[in-house]
């Protein structure tokens, strides 16, 4: 029977340093949607880190193409192949097509690490502006379709131009990481970290991917305000 005395004595265990981080460069990872300009500069900037990269289109010809231009080793498959093949799949589809390529995926998805970093937007004479899904988020939407995955949301705030822009050898942003699982979440900070200049800081739960995807309509305002490349950077972490 342990006394009060012996209860006082026993060490806590030491708190988890958070930027304790996970070797992910042996991870395979798949970019859906890797033919457009956001996937292809994550899946150029992953490769050039050292980084096994697929890239995967609804046409694997296309992706394929994408890939034989980009180089750096980066192969291209059909969509599915593409989810097969990788341990950690990036989802930079378009907010229109979100829903139904996810669920045409779910199979191939199953047990893998997903990354969504799509923002749903609109449009008009004022600018962009955020949509907000029935589900909550593209984020939420993704873990609704895909049960069996394992949902994480990052890489919402990066700019397409910096990403693929062969003369620039670091991006100086931090990308904000959520989910439910830190071993997920670890592993995606980590991911972002394998790119110059990149941090990944863990920013909470998938029912806060809202406001994190919405922030991109203010960056769109800030760059066409400034003619920049805005990122974010998180201070005092």
């Amino acid at each position: 029977m342990t006394t009060s005395d012996d209860a006082r004595n026993v060490k806590k265990a030491p708190a988890k340093d958070p930027w304790e981080l996970p070797d992910v460069s042996g991870l395979v990872v798949g970019v859906l949607g890797g033919t457009g300009d956001q996937g292809r500069g994550l899946a150029y900037r992953l490769a050039k880190a050292g980084q096994r990269v697929i890239i995967g289109s609804r046409a694997a010809e296309r992706a394929e193409a994408a890939a034989g231009e980009l180089g750096l080793g980066i192969e291209g498959a059909g969509n599915a192949e593409c989810a097969r093949r990788s341990d950690i799949v990036i989802v930079a589809v378009p907010w229109d097509g979100h829903a139904k390529t996810l669920e045409g995926l779910r199979e191939e998805l199953a047990g893998k690490l997903v990354v969504d970093c799509v923002n749903p937007l609109g449009f008009d004479k004022q600018g962009a502006y955020a949509l907000k899904p029935e589900e909550g988020s593209a984020a939420e939407q993704a873990a609704a379709l895909l049960p069996d995955s394992r949902v994480t949301a990052a890489f919402h705030h990066l700019s397409a131009v910096l990403l693929q822009d062969p003369e620039i050898d670091a991006i100086d942003t931090d990308v904000m990481v959520l989910g439910e699982s830190r071993a997920d979440t670890d592993i995606v900070q980590a991911l972002a970290g394998r790119i110059p200049g990149m941090r990944g800081v863990f920013a909470g739960r998938l029912r806060n991917a809202h406001q994190v995807e919405s922030l991109v309509a203010n960056l769109i305002s800030v760059n066409r305000r400034y003619k920049a490349h805005a990122g974010l950077r998180v201070t005092d972490v």
